[in-house]
């Protein structure tokens, strides 16, 4: 059963459908991560890297990479017959920032995809996700050759609340990004639980 078909003799049931946005820095992995689990062709928006835009584009750590994302990604996943995921990728550069707030509208919550050789690159995102309320998952990409660290050092070096769940993971894996996609959706389930709980003001 898909989309509202059913089986003979069942009712059809019409899927719950979720967005979920995955942001970080710069080649960090977004674009890879949106295309390793859609199970439809993704939308990309990759460009050339040009003479131009090197004196902005960091591509210390990720020489290999020759294309930017400039507007977005996008993918569909479904989890279960009743629950779909829309994956909206992120630009990573500064100057694409003023697509976020548009992107972010409606979105159930978020992936901030880090790279351990440039963890500042993410810190931009995790402000934003915090400062909008937007429940987040912290996706360490582990990229071949990169040093490994618990995800409680990661943790701590991104100063996270103790509640941001942090899940190693490989961009290229669908099963794994399978498994930072069901965290989002149970992070943020627990975060609309809890914020259901908290006594009214008056």
């Amino acid at each position: 059963m898909i989309f509202g078909r059913s089986e003979r003799g069942k009712a059809p049931v019409e899927p719950v459908t979720l967005k979920i946005l995955v942001a970080g820095g710069f080649g960090v992995g977004k674009t890879t991560l949106v295309g390793a689990v859609s199970e439809i062709k993704p939308l990309r928006t990759e460009e050339l890297l040009s003479e131009a835009g090197r004196p902005v584009d960091d591509t210390q750590g990720v020489e290999g990479k020759h294309t930017t994302t400039v507007a977005m990604d996008f993918g569909r996943i479904t989890l279960r017959k009743d629950l779909v995921l829309y994956l909206f990728g992120t630009p990573g550069q500064d100057r694409f920032w003023f697509l976020w707030d548009e992107l972010a509208t409606g979105a159930l919550g978020a992936v901030v995809l880090a790279d351990t050789r440039r963890l500042e690159d993410c810190f931009a995102a995790v402000d934003y996700f915090e400062r909008r309320s937007i429940p987040f998952v912290v996706g360490v990409n582990c990229f071949d050759g990169a040093d490994r660290y618990p995800a409680d050092s990661v943790r701590r070096a991104l100063d996270l609340d103790s509640g941001v769940p942090v899940v190693l993971c490989d961009a290229r894996e669908k099963e794994s990004v399978k498994d930072v996609l069901i965290g989002v959706v149970e992070h943020a389930a627990a975060a609309a639980a809890a914020q259901r709980r908290q006594p009214a003001v008056t």
